[in-house]
């Protein structure tokens, strides 16, 4: 018997991996986020499965689920929204499951950032503008922040931000990043990602608050931040230029 926690992706239920859609079809319980975990995903469990949305309960019956699942021998397909690394609470569920000897495994999934990315079209790491991303969010009624993870701190690196579950604590997050990268910085605020009803609004630190507001968007949201978001232009990287050699590409002479 083993727990998979399964990062069902952004959203689109083709965006899941081939193994999380496979482990889901072979479990007889599933447990999943139903408020951020497409219907679709969960349909693919076996017949007759116990497929129970996680949302109304509390860490304790989500582990007393997975005893009972381990009692009668049971996988447990555990499914997350994006990746399960980031933001997906798994950690605590891990440090349970180690001590009542229960074994489990972890399946990536494609996070928000990079679907937002792709959706845009966009590059997140461009030469001689940014070469960082950094993931974080801001602190509202979550767990607070450590110290030195404050958006001030962060912001003095120039990195592409992609700052999670802040969409309700921008102002914030525009006082604590104008100094750093000025008011005219572009942002983009990506909403739900891949579902149907995905949304984008694009601004700058200055006006990116106002216009959130007026397209109501107030959870599900991730707020992109850097230059990279403004079509500035680059320089080509070194990857793909003509003098750039490497053991698969050798030089002129070279063997």
């Amino acid at each position: 018997m083993t727990v998979h926690f399964i990062g069902a992706g952004p959203g689109a239920p083709d965006l899941i991996t081939v193994r999380g859609l496979n482990q889901i079809r072979q479990c007889p319980v599933v447990l999943y986020a139903g408020s951020l975990v497409p219907a679709e995903i969960v349909a693919e469990a076996p017949e007759g499965a116990r497929v129970i949305d996680t949302a109304p309960l509390h860490l304790d019956q989500i582990i007393a689920e997975m005893e009972a699942a381990h009692a009668a021998g049971q996988d447990v397909a555990r499914v997350h929204s994006g990746d399960p690394s980031i933001y997906g609470a798994i950690a605590e569920q891990m440090r349970r499951l180690d001590a009542l000897g229960i074994p489990y495994d972890v399946t990536p999934g494609v996070p928000a950032f990079a679907a937002a990315a792709a959706a845009l079209a966009t590059e997140l790491t461009l030469p001689d503008i940014s070469q960082t991303i950094v993931l974080t969010r801001t602190a509202v009624r979550s767990s607070s922040m450590p110290a030195g993870e404050d958006l001030t701190t962060i912001g003095a690196t120039g990195a592409t931000l992609a700052i999670h579950l802040s969409v309700n604590n921008l102002a914030h997050v525009i006082k604590e990043l104008t100094p750093r990268y000025g008011a005219d910085c572009p942002v983009v605020v990506a909403y739900r990602v891949s579902w149907p009803d995905q949304a984008f609004v694009s601004g700058t630190l200055a006006d990116i608050r106002e216009k959130v507001k007026a397209a109501g968007f107030t959870r599900t949201a991730l707020v992109l931040v850097g230059r990279v978001l403004s079509g500035a232009a680059f320089t080509d990287s070194r990857l793909y230029a003509a003098d750039h050699t490497h053991v698969l590409r050798p030089g002129a002479g070279e063997v």
